[in-house]
């Protein structure tokens, strides 16, 4: 969404990102969200402003390296330990989204462009509380501080379900002139994308595969080349509009390589055309599972292929 600074961009990404993962059936996803100018106000008020995104990166590894390393890892880095010592009620933030909220309120006081951070969060947690969720859930994580090169405002990130080991599967924020790079100036965005991969791979693992989308092409016709794969699109085609899922292989490749697709994919049925299937009008189908061919015209393939 680009050309608007509204709040309601981020509160509708989040119900975005609620209403597909709830339609993929992926209950329990976690929407983590934060700001930039939450990360830029702790930074001004323990005196690291020019070290934002060394503390930033320190930061992120707290769930990942503990307490203790991160404070290792921002002293080497040019942090303070007075710096550090004001940042000790960070670690121990807890609570719910609306709690954490309220001690962000005290750790940012004296902070203005912080305080302002907290407000925008606090304008998308109540507006979600109203609105509600299907199956995800909101989640304030003051850790999280990816894109900071870029966005200026909420950071988005979503994570799988628990028990899934698998990173990011969603991510995002709001970005005051990312398009100035195009000679578009000060035109604010904000935009969420999705972790196409990833997802794919939660869903095979947690078996949320539809069995619409899980059915497999019933007949794979083997590609010859040119002359062969037109003559064998005419009868896809027609199968298709049967209902068969019919497929070309795309390359006219080695026999073996496609036969070796085929059954890669628990094709049931090839269809092998040549010069002598073309000559007589003919189509020659071969069960991958019983070995067994036919010879067959198009209207006979069409029939066979419709009932298997």
């Amino acid at each position: 969404m680009v050309g608007s600074t509204s709040l309601w961009q981020e509160v509708e990404f989040v119900q975005l990102y609620d209403s597909v993962f709830s339609a993929l059936k992926l209950e329990g996803v976690t929407i983590k969200i934060n700001n930039r100018k939450i990360l830029s106000g702790i930074a001004e008020v323990i005196g690291a402003s020019d070290k934002l995104i060394d503390f930033t990166v320190a930061l992120d590894k707290l769930d990942k390296i503990g307490e203790e390393k991160v404070k290792v890892e921002m002293l080497e880095k040019g942090i303070s330990q007075a710096g550090i010592d004001k940042l000790q009620p960070l670690f121990t933030l807890s609570g719910d989204f609306n709690s954490q909220i309220e001690q962000l309120k005290t750790i940012l006081s004296s902070s203005e462009e912080g305080r302002k951070g907290i407000e925008e969060l606090a304008f998308i947690d109540k507006a979600i509380s109203e609105l509600g969720l299907q199956t995800a859930k909101l989640q304030l994580d003051v850790t999280l501080a990816r894109g900071l090169n870029y966005y200026t405002g909420a950071i988005f990130e979503v994570s799988a379900p628990e028990g899934v080991s698998m990173g990011s599967i969603g991510g995002g924020g709001r970005y005051d002139d990312l398009t100035g790079i195009f000679g578009l100036k000060d035109v604010s965005g904000v935009g969420i994308s999705f972790g196409l991969d990833r997802i794919y791979l939660v869903l095979e693992e947690l078996n949320l595969f539809p069995e619409t989308v899980t059915k497999n092409i019933d007949v794979l016709f083997i590609n010859f080349g040119e002359a062969e794969a037109l003559f064998s699109l005419k009868a896809i085609k027609q199968l298709r509009s049967q209902g068969v899922n019919a497929e070309l292989y795309p390359d006219s490749a080695k026999m073996k390589k496609q036969m070796n697709h085929a059954n890669k994919r628990h094709i049931p049925f090839v269809v092998l055309v040549g010069d002598s299937e073309m000559q007589q009008g003919k189509y020659t189908l071969k069960n991958m599972i019983s070995g067994e061919q036919f010879e067959l015209s198009l209207d006979a393939l069409v029939n066979k292929l419709a009932l298997s």
